[in-house]
């Protein structure tokens, strides 16, 4: 945990924002019979971060989330306990796994809130969710619409696991094999399907799809087309990684190419000139709906660390108004 919020702040540093989240976990990361402990070491590292990082700026400010235990668990309350009430004014969000229906999480924000008022935290703290079973992803629309849903993620391998042994292995990872000799997790009709509910769902409803892990974290190559396909077949807008050296190469994956960067800076340019009436731009006609698809662009391309072209880069400054629908 330590060495991630090292690695975030050298990155923040690197690329004069804050490229990736580091979310502490309480799930998997608690032995058994220590939860209480290991919730308050991560209450301790998140304030640590917040007292090192008090002066920085706004898009350089470490985004540090929490993990904590399911609803249904018997640590679930004491989780929001502590970490809401000891550290809640440093988290971007919090992370509630293993979520199956829309009342999971009325459960988790009741506690939450109650949690969050206790520490003085104004505003709502937003909640991230994982779906990690069948049942789950058939709810993906339901739990979308949640006002207090920002993002989804989705748990490939506990969804994997909950079929009991209907889905093979290989489907937990990703086929190395040019081939493809066997069935990954981007392949295998019931997996696809998963992703596909999920992306669709938060779509849907204007929240951020998560793309889950990928554990070849050893080949650089494949796990760069692992996130290609993420993030330009399945609809996903950010990533998990488990390992370091994942980082760059999903920030590289998700990132715009250069030359669309440098096509959506000259049309938002040229529409900005004609108060962003219709305009033809290079023999094409360009409104309002493709001033808005390549202002996200410009988006992905400063959220992924890309550099911008002068025209481009003034959007991002406090100075200069952003466009608007």
């Amino acid at each position: 945990m330590v060495k991630s919020l090292a690695l975030q702040a050298e990155m923040s540093a690197e690329f004069g924002a804050c490229v990736f989240d580091v979310t502490l976990d309480c799930e998997d990361g608690a032995a058994i019979g220590d939860e209480k402990n290991h919730a308050n070491r991560v209450v301790a590292l998140v304030n640590q971060s917040q007292i090192a990082t008090k002066n920085v700026a706004a898009d350089k400010a470490p985004r540090i989330a929490i993990r904590v235990h399911p609803v249904d668990h018997p640590a679930f309350k004491q989780d929001v306990d502590i970490i809401v009430g000891g550290a809640a004014t440093g988290l971007c969000h919090l992370m509630i796994p293993k979520v199956e229906t829309r009342f999971d999480v009325d459960q988790a924000a009741h506690w939450v809130d109650q949690a969050a008022a206790r520490s003085g935290r104004r505003d709502p703290l937003p909640l991230h969710v994982l779906l990690e079973s069948a049942a789950a992803v058939h709810h993906a629309f339901e739990i979308a619409a949640h006002p207090r849903v920002q993002s989804i993620s989705f748990g490939l391998m506990d969804f994997v696991s909950s079929h009991g042994g209907a889905i093979p292995a290989s489907a937990m990872g990703v086929d190395a094999d040019p081939n493809g000799h066997s069935l990954d997790q981007f392949t295998h009709p019931l997996v696809r399907r998963a992703k596909l509910e999920i992306s669709a769902a938060c779509h849907a409803h204007g929240k951020v799809p998560a793309h889950c892990v990928v554990t070849e974290f050893r080949d650089p190559a494949l796990l760069r087309s692992a996130a290609r396909q993420a993030a330009r077949a399945f609809g996903y807008t950010r990533m998990w990684s488990i390992h370091p050296a994942q980082i760059r190469p999903i920030l590289l994956a998700f990132a715009p190419a250069a030359q669309e960067i440098e096509l959506a800076a000259n049309i938002m340019q040229a529409g900005g000139q004609s108060d962003w009436a219709p305009i033809s731009f290079e023999g094409k006609l360009h409104d309002r709906a493709s001033y808005r698809y390549f202002w996200q662009v410009l988006q992905r391309a400063f959220q992924t660390g890309c550099v911008l072209p002068p025209s481009a880069d003034a959007y991002f400054s406090d100075s200069v108004p952003t466009p608007r629908d």
